[in-house]
């Protein structure tokens, strides 16, 4: 069976451009219980990160544990700042025995950005799942420098998975 291809893959799941972050996204889940504000139980997306070289999750944090799953395609390295000073690059992927994990939780507050490291299929389908659900508001992307003179030993990759030139930090108004 030939794998399917980024425009099918695409298309099948019906996925848009994720502003700011990068890759091409779906919102697959919204829980319909909310708390007093209004905030949703939980919340999941797919994520697809193609070898379009702009196609990467860019650096950012957010205000709740974040657990990531590798689904199909190449492996993706995910760098994980934590507020400790400490940090991880990790592999997310099926080979099990190499090291590569196929889920990973980043806590709150904790960097992140990911990015596929080449591979046969010139893809990778991700997703990531929050409990209590993605808030907009909590999302902050950032420059590379503050994040290089907190953890100088990730510099390279750091600036690898930061936009430059990006002036918005934020999500859009009234993304979900």
């Amino acid at each position: 069976m030939q794998p399917p291809t980024v425009d099918e893959v695409v298309a099948q799941l019906g996925l848009a451009p994720l502003p700011v972050e990068g890759g091409l996204y779906r919102q697959v889940w919204r829980s319909s219980i909310v708390d007093a504000a209004g905030r949703p139980a939980g919340t999941a997306i797919l994520l697809l990160l193609t070898d379009d070289p702009d196609s990467f999750s860019a650096m950012h944090r957010l205000g709740t544990d974040e657990c990531w799953h590798f689904y199909l395609g190449d492996p993706v390295s995910l760098l994980e700042l934590r507020a400790d000073g400490s940090s991880d690059w990790l592999t997310l992927g099926h080979d099990l025995v190499a090291g590569a994990v196929v889920q990973h939780v980043v806590p709150a507050g904790a960097w992140m950005g990911a990015v596929r490291d080449g591979g046969p299929h010139g893809w990778s389908l991700l997703g990531t799942t929050m409990a209590p659900g993605f808030e907009a508001s909590e999302f902050e992307a950032s420059e590379a420098d503050p994040l290089v003179a907190r953890w100088p030993s990730q510099a390279s990759r750091i600036r690898r998975l930061v936009r430059a030139g990006t002036a918005l930090h934020r999500l859009p108004d009234g993304f979900e």
